[in-house]
């Protein structure tokens, strides 16, 4: 089954600059991706050479699960979330992937099917490559299989600190924890303290923390009064960040 995607038209912000110096920002955040950290510059280009690019409009679906797992993608602009649904519809956010990570790496080395569903939070470009053209990378350079065993590892050790919250952490630490993860790869220093778009609605943050929408937004107001954040559409203000930390733990 063919990866679902289809290509939309952007006005404004980064998609507005030239060519050239869009190029310079796309390959400054394929330097930070596993995929080509262990590669120099000619290399890189190389291997850029045989990937396509991938444009999804928000709410697009990347590839579902079950789908057959061919391909990996590195993000180059916007946000993905991962995510699994319930045989009763509930669903369950694994991971928010922003520019620079990886989506799909699971399935080089344990071909299969789609464990999760990927799709576009906001405007989203993605370099893909099929598995048959990134095997021969793998088996000349060792230090690329090397990387993404580390990306893998990486994931895996995160579903380990997801899975001890969930069991040991309450939903206001659990609230806590994630947005201070998403303001280490999200946020941007501003006069007030850090700005977090993070691009999730109220239903997708508390499913990513893994309680209710309710219980979240609780938590949320009660960080709020105590002068620790304040919220906005789809984004937040961390004004406290050590107070959030110490909730977090």
């Amino acid at each position: 089954m063919p990866d679902r995607h289809r290509a939309v038209r952007h006005h404004g912000g980064p998609r507005s600059l030239s060519r050239s110096t869009r190029r310079e920002l796309v390959d400054d955040v394929l330097r930070r991706a596993p995929l080509f950290a262990a590669l120099d510059d000619e290399q890189a280009a190389e291997l850029r050479g045989s990937m396509s690019e991938v444009t999804l409009a928000r709410g697009d679906a990347l590839f579902h699960e079950g789908d057959p797992g061919d391909r990996l993608y590195v993000v180059t602009e916007g946000k993905v979330k991962l995510h699994r649904t319930s045989p009763d519809g509930r669903e369950n956010m694994l991971a928010v992937l922003g520019p620079g990570e990886l989506i799909g790496e699971l399935s080089l080395f344990d071909p299969g099917p789609r464990t999760a569903t990927a799709t576009a939070l906001t405007e989203v470009k993605l370099l893909g490559l099929g598995h048959g053209d990134l095997q021969p990378w793998l088996n000349a350079r060792p230090e690329v299989a090397t990387a993404l065993l580390r990306a893998v590892a990486r994931r895996l050790r995160k579903t380990n600190d997801q899975m001890s919250d969930l069991v040991f952490s309450d939903v206001p630490g659990r609230v806590a924890r994630a947005l201070l993860d998403l303001s280490r790869r999200f946020g941007v220093q501003s006069e007030e303290g850090i700005h977090v778009v993070h691009d999730l609605t109220q239903e997708e943050l508390a499913q990513l923390v893994g309680a209710s929408r309710e219980t979240v937004n609780k938590a949320l107001a009660d960080f709020a009064q105590r002068g620790w954040l304040r919220l906005e559409a789809r984004a937040v203000i961390l004004l406290d960040v050590e107070r959030l930390a110490k909730r977090s733990r």
